[in-house]
């Protein structure tokens, strides 16, 4: 099979979130498994060098954009079994930021869609699958259809869009995005594109795209009602039966509590010793009091109250009263910063703040606490909590999206489960759970010793969720014969860059 992904980020080249992670990881499991697998993002500049340097300049071509006539070049990289275009493009990702900063977002990114269509038969590839991640890519399944499917090269191509976080949806002027994309007010109706009065790019996915995912059973089944749908829950419910919940997996090489050459010291689920030995040096880094004794409660992520840190707020002086020591890490909303530091000097030893991406102490910190916090309002998937439970760190959740599929909370009468949760979005909910926690930590070893066991052994792989993938791209382009493109095709189409229906 031939799939294309495009994303908007990806790992290892460029990372604001998880879905730089799925993509970045779901992209070489499905090449190991014999597919013709590539991925096309933007070339940022802050790429790292040792990136720019490995990759090699295959075409450049101009791309209609409105009124202008934009460079667009192709460079390349092979890599891990994949191919890796990035789109080359000084003007709109020559930016010291890579997006949320600029009026041109519409642009930027329609761009990017615009781009990526017209690369396809200058590559001379013909995907089966054009597998689009997020709002940046949501205007791609649109495009293709309204503009492009009447010519023989892209009328085959089939289209999977990914929803990784319904909340950001790249909602523009429709009359900036008409004007770029060359779009008539026909397109611009309530069933189509428009959406209250607005453009909205994630919705130009949901509408025109073949299949729907978004990352995991539960999450699927939360967007189709009111309060987690974002204002979407319509349009997913009538699309219900094109839409599946596909949960992320992490990258379990990267992630290996027991290869992992970032922390202190390596462990196994059969010798924990290590472990202690990551939470004493931890300790000393982050200037905590040097105690084996003690519960490490950690937060790695953005600082937002998606993430449930107005429920931490609330409690987090009761929660100091306890023994216990807090570590977070992450950048976000000022109203956290500024709380997590002013607790940093009220607890001297007992809590430490970090505020920055920092991959490395990130691993560190999973390595090192005992327990991981995670109340979040919602949560589409999340990777925290499976990369905790890989390094022996119980998660405390709320029961929502995705964490609702990974942790069961410990059950005393069956003795199942892998962690602890609540479902009420209340912070003392919240501060009972987390109490729960601790005193099955200070208390009760044996059970504690078991919840580790359990979520180092569990399987948080992407191997089973590759398979659903193969077989969703399978069941949209039905008979197994129909698989592949043609030299031919892609020859007759090259140079055709259709901007208009006509």
């Amino acid at each position: 099979m031939k799939i294309l992904f495009a994303a908007s980020e990806c790992v290892p080249f460029i990372k604001t979130g998880g879905l730089a992670d799925v993509v970045g990881a779901l992209a070489p499991t499905l090449a190991s498994a014999g597919n013709d697998v590539r991925v096309i993002i933007p070339m940022y500049t802050s790429i790292p060098e040792k990136y720019v340097s490995m990759m090699k300049h295959v075409t450049d071509f101009e791309v209609d954009l409105g009124w202008r006539k934009q460079y667009c070049g192709i460079e390349q990289l092979d890599m891990d079994g994949v191919t890796w275009y990035f789109v080359d493009n000084k003007y709109y990702f020559g930016r010291s930021y890579i997006y949320g900063m600029g009026g041109d977002e519409y642009e930027r990114y329609g761009f990017f869609c615009r781009s990526v269509l017209n690369a396809l038969p200058v590559l001379g590839f013909q995907p089966d699958v054009l597998h689009c991640n997020d709002w940046q890519t949501g205007m791609i399944p649109a495009l293709l259809r309204i503009q492009y499917s009447h010519l023989p090269f892209f009328s085959p191509i089939k289209t999977v869009y990914t929803i990784h976080n319904l909340q950001y949806q790249g909602i523009f002027g429709i009359k900036q995005v008409q004007e770029v994309l060359t779009l008539g007010d026909e397109y611009f109706t309530s069933d189509k594109l428009e959406c209250y009065g607005c453009a909205n790019y994630m919705k130009a996915g949901l509408v025109y795209a073949d299949e729907i995912t978004t990352v995991s059973p539960s999450y699927a089944e939360e967007i189709q009602t009111a309060y987690y749908g974002e204002r979407m829950d319509g349009l997913l419910k009538a699309r219900r039966a094109q839409l599946t919940g596909v949960l992320n997996g992490i990258d379990v090489n990267d992630w290996n509590p027991a290869t992992d050459s970032l922390i202190t010291c390596t462990y196994t689920v059969d010798d924990l010793s290590g472990k202690a030995e990551c939470k004493k040096a931890l300790q000393q880094e982050l200037c905590l009091e040097q105690r084996p004794d003690v519960p490490i409660i950690a937060i790695v992520g953005r600082l937002s109250s998606q993430k449930g840190l107005d429920l931490v707020e609330r409690v987090l002086t009761e929660l100091m009263q306890d023994d216990i020591q807090f570590v977070v890490l992450g950048m976000g909303e000022a109203k956290y910063v500024d709380l997590f530091s002013w607790a940093e000097q009220r607890w001297p030893g007992k809590i430490s703040a970090r505020f920055r991406m920092d991959v490395n102490l990130s691993h560190r910190i999973y390595a090192g606490a005992d327990i991981f916090l995670m109340p979040s309002q919602f949560e589409p998937c999340g990777l925290s909590q499976m990369i905790s439970l890989r390094y022996g760190t119980i998660p405390v959740v709320r029961e929502t999206g995705g964490l609702r599929d990974t942790v069961l909370s410990y059950n005393e009468q069956s003795g199942s489960g892998n962690g602890f949760s609540f479902f009420n979005y209340n912070a003392h909910d919240m501060m009972f759970t987390v109490r729960r926690a601790v005193n099955y930590y200070q208390n009760r070893k044996e059970i504690w010793h078991t919840l580790i066991e359990r979520g180092m052994t569990g399987d948080y792989s992407w191997n089973h969720s590759a398979q659903v993938y193969l077989d969703l791209y399978r069941n949209l382009l039905g008979q197994a014969d129909t698989i592949g493109g043609t030299e031919e095709k892609a020859a007759e189409a090259e140079g055709i860059f259709p901007q208009d229906p006509a």
